[in-house]
């Protein structure tokens, strides 16, 4: 049996046209994985079949081994998590509300919170150093505190699988490096979306890079970022350089 979450060359249409063609994907259990490509490439699709919320035209999206639909979406819920690009209310809700709302998938229908729902809201608060924010309404905290506790409320999941669609969208450079430090420390697999390629090769374990729906390159940093996969899948010229860690960095030129 397959442990984690993982797509068997899934597919899926939109508009007429297939947005994702015959993708497959495994993530390692504890990796942290980017998802590259261009707007239009079909990471945000493949994001939502892997969660379940979407289903592919053909292909299987498993977890363990077993189909999606098999499992029904309060147990996948119970262990994969999501975080999107935007998350508004017009609910006056403070931190720890928002943090809470992770603990749907655990607990039945108007019931209280029970300790150990308490002691999970509790602990992601912790680990996203948003302990001190817990009293503070949702609507007065910055872009990237909202992040933050965006993945904070998927953390009171306890998920073992997070997915995440380009959560550094829209952030300075400080939150951008502190929030994928947050990722890619978590335990657990993480399938991120990302447009920076600087930014997936310094946090990500692993790339899969798509071009108009399909697979393009999949690998290590250092063996999918080249000058030649930026040319081809992005149409432009770019300088890729060895760090002494092993992970490139990327220079684009003017064309």
């Amino acid at each position: 049996m397959t442990a984690g979450l993982g797509a068997d060359r899934v597919s899926r249409r939109a508009g007429g046209r297939l947005v994702v063609d015959g993708v497959s994907i495994a993530p390692p259990p504890g990796a942290t994985v980017g998802l590259l490509g261009p707007n239009g490439s079909g990471k945000s699709t493949l994001l939502r079949l892997l969660a379940g919320v979407l289903s592919p035209a053909s292909g299987v999206v498993t977890l363990d081994g077993r189909p999606l639909p098999e499992l029904g979406r309060r147990t996948v819920a119970r262990r994969v998590a999501v975080v999107d690009q935007h998350s508004v209310t017009q609910v006056e809700l403070t931190v720890r509300d928002v943090v809470r709302l992770g603990r749907i998938p655990h607990r039945r229908a108007w019931s209280p919170p029970t300790a150990q729902d308490d002691e999970a809201v509790s602990d992601a608060l912790d680990r996203t150093g948003l302990t001190d924010r817990a009293a503070q309404s949702w609507h007065t905290l910055s872009g990237g505190e909202r992040q933050r506790v965006q993945i904070a409320r998927a953390l009171a999941q306890n998920p073992r699988e997070l997915l995440l669609d380009e959560p550094t969208n829209h952030l300075d450079i400080h939150h951008q490096l502190d929030l994928l430090s947050l990722v890619a420390d978590l335990p657990v697999t993480s399938v991120i979306a990302l447009h920076d390629l600087n930014l997936a090769a310094m946090f990500c374990d692993h790339l899969l890079v798509l071009h108009e729906g399909r697979t393009y390159a999949s690998g290590t940093p250092a063996e999918v970022i080249t000058e030649e996969l930026i040319a081809k899948v992005y149409g432009v010229r770019a300088v890729v350089t060895g760090a002494t860690d092993g992970r490139p960095a990327i220079r684009f030129l003017r064309n």
